[in-house]
């Protein structure tokens, strides 16, 4: 190991205390949908401090809702800031994005929880609150790692681009907006939580509704009417055998260890009024998963086509056609070649810092990984600290050691990627 790598990691367990109180600060802002502003503050105060070169914008929804990947149901995203922050190489070298997401989901019912959602509570080497592990955690190894390479005089060839971006968990506007306004590298990095193992590939995903039509009556004679609900479990057995049928064709090793790559779930389903009335309409709310081989549209036709076959065959759907849209979130897929150089350097890196190979899996969920390699033509690669279970949980919490060894990696690879000045 060279010595700039050994300055690094000595640079990073000195300071973890540093790197473990900047997560904490991030936890305490709430950063939920609309709120992401006061975490934002906290990330551009800390890219101030590192001298970097800020550019910091309110994306105009205008500008990007035409765009064919822009999916995203907010009317606007005043107040709350796009941050790119740039360590600018001396040129001759390999770009790198490193892309991280502010933005956290709900945290439901807060009785739940063991300590206020929002605490940063510290418990056994693990911090809690929720976004420690999804993503915030992933993005204080970015600057831990970025901040090594700066105190530590590294030099580089190329340029890192440091991305903190808000609508990831609705669609991706963030990232979308970023790669429009012209970030586009030679290679990226999303530190997702992964359990540190490494994700070449991602899974898409869309949401979808399917209405479902019946014909109301009273329940004493509910003979005279057509149940919707009762239609509605056709459907859904069709739906079952659809994602049976899509999951026979996955044969990619790197999805092994995954049960079920491209589901299809059934996430909501709301029909009838009345426990004395044969419901009229039943409407189907889910989320279908796109394999890294495909393209969202031709996923879409696929659903299409099963329930055009209901329509076809069924002689009530005949005369009432089953109604599908595709609304709300919607992420893109990612493939990248498990033989990219950038996978070569992240694992070499991964093990100087483990003394193990690193487990290379596809991604059992979409992420941003997709608008950077299809919109913006960066090879992406996943790969972060933190607990995919729990994302999106109660008592959300990252693992610090986790976290520590994910800057390591991170920062060597930065080193080799984008090379250092002679």
């Amino acid at each position: 190991m060279s010595n700039q790598e050994e300055a690094i990691k000595q640079w990073l367990k000195d300071n973890r205390a540093r790197g473990t109180r900047f997560l904490q600060i991030l936890v305490q802002e709430n950063s939920i949908r609309g709120n992401e502003s006061s975490a934002q503050a906290v990330i551009i105060e800390k890219c101030r401090q590192l001298g970097l070169n800020l550019d910091i914008w309110e994306i105009d929804r205008d500008e990007i809702k035409n765009h064919e990947a822009f999916c995203c149901d907010r009317d606007s995203f005043e107040g709350n800031p796009n941050v790119v922050a740039v360590l600018k190489g001396a040129g001759g070298g390999k770009s790198i994005i490193l892309n991280g997401h502010i933005d956290v989901v709900p945290v439901g019912d807060e009785k739940n929880w063991t300590h206020d959602p929002f605490s940063g509570q510290i418990e056994c080497g693990k911090l809690y609150g929720r976004g420690s592990t999804d993503m915030k955690g992933g993005t204080a190894a970015l600057i831990m790692a970025i901040e090594s390479l700066i105190a530590t005089g590294t030099k580089l060839k190329g340029d890192v681009i440091f991305q903190s971006v808000i609508e990831e968990e609705s669609g991706g506007a963030g990232t979308l907006a970023a790669v429009l306004r012209g970030y586009h590298a030679d290679g990226a990095i999303i530190p997702e939580p992964t359990g540190m193992k490494i994700f070449p590939k991602q899974q898409g995903s869309m949401w979808f509704r399917v209405r479902v039509k019946g014909r109301a009556a009273h329940g004493g004679t509910r003979y005279e009417g057509v149940s919707a609900i009762e239609k509605a479990v056709v459907v859904i057995q069709k739906l079952q055998q659809l994602e049976k049928n899509r999951n026979i064709k996955i044969t990619d090793p790197l999805f092994n260890n995954i049960p079920i790559p491209i589901p299809i779930n059934i996430g909501k389903i709301n029909g009838g009024e009345w426990p004395s009335s044969v419901p009229d309409l039943v409407v189907i709310e889910g989320r279908m998963g796109v394999s890294p081989e495909e393209t969202i549209t031709a996923a879409q036709a696929e659903m299409a086509a099963v329930l055009n076959e209901l329509n076809v065959q069924d002689k009530w759907f005949q005369a009432n056609p089953l109604e599908i849209e595709w609304f709300g979130g919607r992420w893109l897929p990612g493939n990248l070649e498990v033989d990219h150089p950038l996978m070569k350097i992240l694992s070499n890196s991964f093990e100087k810092v483990k003394g193990e190979a690193p487990v290379i899996e596809a991604s059992p969920w979409g992420t941003d990984g997709g608008i950077l390699s299809n919109i913006g033509n960066t090879p992406v690669v996943v790969f972060g600290p933190g607990i995919t279970a729990a994302a999106h949980d109660a008592d959300e919490h990252i693992i610090l050691e986790d976290l520590f060894a994910a800057s390591k990696i991170i920062a060597l690879t930065i080193l080799k990627w984008c090379e250092v000045c002679d």
